[in-house]
């Protein structure tokens, strides 16, 4: 086995036989699916809190028009407020409306005993303003208008497709669907790099206080050390990875199925193959037939394997390169200091295009072909952010190979700077060099 083999295997096992490990992979995608899951059960329940509302209306025009709804009660009064305050009789609160309201639309108290939120009073608000639309409409005197209303209400359902240059051919295209991949793959990236970048940087800096490297720097190079830490690290990160996506893949499909409407899964799951078009009549009624297609068009999209193996592929190439490349930056950082509170001012330059990235990958998504998210997705220090958020929409293939290309050079060319740092700095004890004083250590024979 080679040199840097060597170093991979001790650096990967040393890592995944830890306690610490075995704990954080296990219990961090457990937590999130409890997490997920738990957002989707509360925002299924409703406050169950019965809210009786007593009406006091001067204008005569609204109180015997509210609808009850879910939990609120509207009971109309002929009792004055201050009657009410006095005695409200278990009610949960009272709603005053003016005799002006038609006129004045801010003619409206609500007053309660316990504590309000703005739900509720979105919903009376909104029924109110419903009412006083319909009674303004009757002022025009326009024989049938409610009919004439349903008639006029349009909605339009656009439907994008994306022509090839070359071919011509037409595929359907999501950009809501696009925006979710984009986002997802960019924080995922973004959480990776940061997370086990500093830890290749808290690795050296262990290693340089440690007598063992004196032993180890005299058998292998600098530069075969820093490759062998960074890949070892890297292959620990691709396992806790593979394990949370399965757990959360898991998780996630318990989820869909308790929160997703199965007609809405249904119907996804047809248009995977056939889209909204080549759904048959009988396929919309096995689904439950009561369902709007254009809901479905992402779900069903996100349903393609060939879509979703595309996406995958991609992703891993940049997810790789991406934490090499800042792994190897944080490597460069450990191999110049003793500790990690003197990485501080080390670690600003290595984030910094990191937060960048992100800012980029936002303006890639709305405008994914401009010339700020091409320069982006081709400079290796935001590629693995902005490309992966311009891929979803579609990129030509040599912008793509261009940017792996860079991508790969750029690590290359880091590891062995990190090698040049290292080489010097594992002998320097108790000193804290500056940016002058790391250039000339990366000049030295």
């Amino acid at each position: 086995m080679s040199k840097i083999g060597l170093v991979i295997r001790r650096e990967y096992y040393e890592r995944v036989r830890k306690r610490s490990f075995l704990v954080t992979t296990l219990l961090t995608p457990l937590l999130m699916v409890a997490l997920i899951v738990g957002v989707g059960w509360m925002s299924t329940k409703g406050s169950s809190e019965a809210k009786i509302i007593e009406v006091v209306d001067a204008s005569g025009l609204v109180a015997d028009r509210l609808e009850s709804v879910g939990t609120i009660t509207y009971r109309p009064s002929t009792r004055s407020l201050d009657e009410i305050r006095a005695d409200h009789g278990g009610t949960w609160g009272a709603l005053v409306i003016g005799a002006d309201i038609l006129t004045r639309s801010d003619d409206v108290q609500l007053y309660t005993w316990s504590s309000s939120t703005l739900e509720t009073e979105m919903a009376i608000a909104r029924a109110i303003s419903d009412i006083l639309e319909n009674e303004k409409l009757k002022t025009y005197d326009i024989e049938n208008l409610d009919r004439i209303l349903a008639d006029v209400r349009t909605s339009v359902t656009l439907k994008a497709f994306k022509v090839d240059g070359e071919s011509g051919e037409e595929k359907e295209s999501s950009s809501a669907l696009s925006m979710i991949l984009a986002y997802a793959f960019g924080f995922i990236m973004y959480m990776f790099v940061l997370l086990y970048g500093v830890q290749v940087m808290q690795g050296v800096i262990e290693e340089k206080n440690s007598k063992v490297l004196e032993v180890v720097v005299s058998s292998v190079r600098p530069f075969e050390l820093m490759m062998g830490k960074i890949v070892g690290i890297a292959c620990v990160a691709v396992t806790q990875f593979a394990i949370w996506v399965a757990v959360l893949a898991v998780g996630g499909m318990v989820a869909v199925n308790a929160f997703v409407p199965a007609d809405l899964m249904s119907a996804a799951q047809g248009m995977a193959g056939t889209g909204v078009a080549g759904m048959t009549p009988e396929m919309m009624a096995a689904a439950g037939g009561n369902f709007d297609p254009d809901r479905v068009v992402a779900l069903g999209s996100l349903m393609d394997a060939g879509y979703l193996g595309r996406m995958l592929a991609v992703f891993v190439v940049y997810f790789a390169g991406g934490y090499l490349l800042y792994a190897a930056a944080f490597a460069a950082v450990g191999s110049a200091v003793d500790n990690v509170q003197d990485s501080q001012q080390f670690q600003m330059p290595v984030t910094l295009p990191i937060i960048f990235g992100m800012i980029g990958m936002i303006s890639a998504m709305n405008d994914p072909n401009g010339a700020l998210a091409f320069w982006l997705s081709i400079i290796p220090f935001t590629s693995p952010m902005v490309m992966v958020a311009r891929i979803p929409y579609g990129v030509p293939g040599w912008e793509l190979a261009l940017s792996v290309a860079l991508l790969v050079a750029a690590f290359v060319v880091m590891v062995w700077l990190a090698g040049k740092i290292y080489r010097v700095g594992i002998f320097m004890y108790g000193k804290k060099p500056g940016f002058r004083e790391l250039a000339k250590w990366i000049t030295y024979r």
